[in-house]
């Protein structure tokens, strides 16, 4: 088998598994309010499908860098997440509401494996080399999926019934089951230098142990701590601007379906973006794209305030050119920080803390949103200014221990680096010249 099959494998099995996720929520929202008649009752199914996700990912990942083929692993999750999706269409209008909603929370615990626990497995399909790009065709199946996923659940509902989103978003997750399947095997963590389990110890203290270790790993090495602290704040002004399309499109564009098409808008820019990128991939750095997509992502949400269609389209350009490559870079960095054993957790908890991130800045834009339209993308525009405050934050505060001591050490520094990632990849080693002098012990990436 060629070098090239596994992973167009892999591209292919990600993008079935990422329409299905994009499709999935929207084509619930609209089969539970067509069962139920009520608005609140789809919004808690869909709520339900996100909210466990935070608590699912960290778990997840553990057992991911446990297995010895977390491709096995990562299939059956997306197995049993299809299958739960399928067992709230069955009951829709046949059992209580509140029956659903644990079926849904249950079905989001297992949610990252289509997100992170999935890009956790790009480094075992391409060669180090080719990883950048890899990295930025991996970025480009979300854009994929994001531009066409919601689209298709409401056409789907339109030809055949708001069921038949959910029905298809299901097949599609079970239709990546076999390149999933196939991936390679895993890093075994007893045979790479690390501790042995000991046999004596409970499993749920183990697990969550090593739970508590991909949290960790989040925060040493330096520049994975600011590429997670910058992508979370930016997460929460994304859900800001996202929830405020369809008033947007109500006040500015005439109904607010033209509002839920500016987001179409931010996924072709964002395709756009990572395509371009995608064929340069080593031509700016990972850790200064992070930062000026933040600043990009900011004047985006600022430029949505002026009313004008014209202008607000453009925002939305402004926001999906900044957020493909953002997403990329953050991959770019979680794949240069993050050793093997810990990769998983990295992505996974990564994921989580992203997505609770954008739920808690869609849910604070609503009240915001009715008071004052402006004033919510102000403050969606804020939260990535802060993002980008944090990043220079952060950065100068990896060079005082070392402006502190003249001497030690400091030779070692300016050589470009010898912290984990190794800082020969496109950017590192000015990143790595910014971060504290100790080893990052125990990290892991990430949605």
């Amino acid at each position: 088998m060629t070098t090239r099959s596994p992973f167009r494998s892999f591209l292919v099995g990600a993008t079935l598994a990422r329409l299905g996720d994009e499709m999935s929520g929207p084509a619930l929202l609209l089969a539970g309010l067509a069962a139920t008649g009520s608005a609140s009752s789809a919004a808690c199914l869909l709520a339900g499908l996100t909210v466990s996700a935070a608590v699912g990912g960290p778990v997840l990942g553990a057992l991911l860098d446990r297995a010895g083929r977390p491709g096995h692993l990562l299939a059956w999750a997306l197995v049993l997440h299809a299958g739960a999706l399928a067992a709230i269409l069955a009951g829709l209008g046949r059992l209580p509401l509140l029956p659903l909603v644990l079926i849904a929370v249950l079905a989001g615990l297992l949610g990252p494996a289509l997100s992170g626990g999935w890009t956790a497995q790009l480094p075992r399909v391409v060669p180090a080399a080719r990883l950048p790009r890899g990295t930025a065709l991996d970025a480009m199946t979300y854009d994929a999926a994001s531009l066409i996923g919601p689209a298709g659940a409401g056409a789907l509902a339109g030809l055949a019934g708001a069921p038949s989103g959910v029905l298809v978003a299901a097949v599609l997750i079970c239709a990546a089951f076999p390149c999933a399947w196939t991936l390679p095997a895993g890093h075994h963590p007893t045979a790479s230098g690390s501790a042995p389990r000991n046999p004596f110890r409970p499993a749920t203290r183990q697990l969550l142990g090593e739970v508590g270790a991909g949290f960790r790993a989040l925060v040493r090495p330096r520049s994975l701590a600011r590429a997670t602290v910058t992508s979370v704040i930016c997460c929460v002004g994304s859900g800001m601007l996202i929830t405020c399309a369809p008033l947007l499109g109500t006040r500015s564009l005439g109904s607010a379906g033209l509002g839920t098409a500016l987001l179409s808008v931010v996924a072709a820019a964002a395709l756009t973006a990572n395509t371009l990128l995608a064929r340069r991939p080593s031509v700016l750095s990972p850790d200064a794209v992070l930062c000026w997509s933040a600043l990009a992502l900011a004047a985006g949400a600022l430029l949505a305030t002026t009313g004008r269609p014209a202008l607000i389209v453009t925002a939305m350009a402004v926001a999906g050119l900044a957020e493909g490559p953002q997403l990329t870079a953050l991959f770019a960095i979680r794949h240069r920080e993050a050793p093997e054993p810990l990769r998983g957790r990295v992505f996974t908890t990564g994921a989580s803390l992203k997505i609770t991130g954008f739920a808690l800045g869609a849910g604070a834009a609503g009240p915001l949103a009715e008071w004052s339209l402006p004033g919510a993308l102000c403050t969606a525009a804020g939260c990535h200014l802060a993002a980008a405050l944090a990043f220079a934050w952060i950065t100068t505060a990896g060079r005082h221990p070392q402006s502190r001591t003249p001497g030690a050490g400091a030779g070692t520094r300016a050589g470009g680096g010898t912290g984990a990632g190794g800082g020969t990849g496109a950017g590192a080693g000015t990143a790595k010249e910014t971060e504290a002098p100790h080893p990052p012990a125990d990290t892991s990436p990430r949605p």
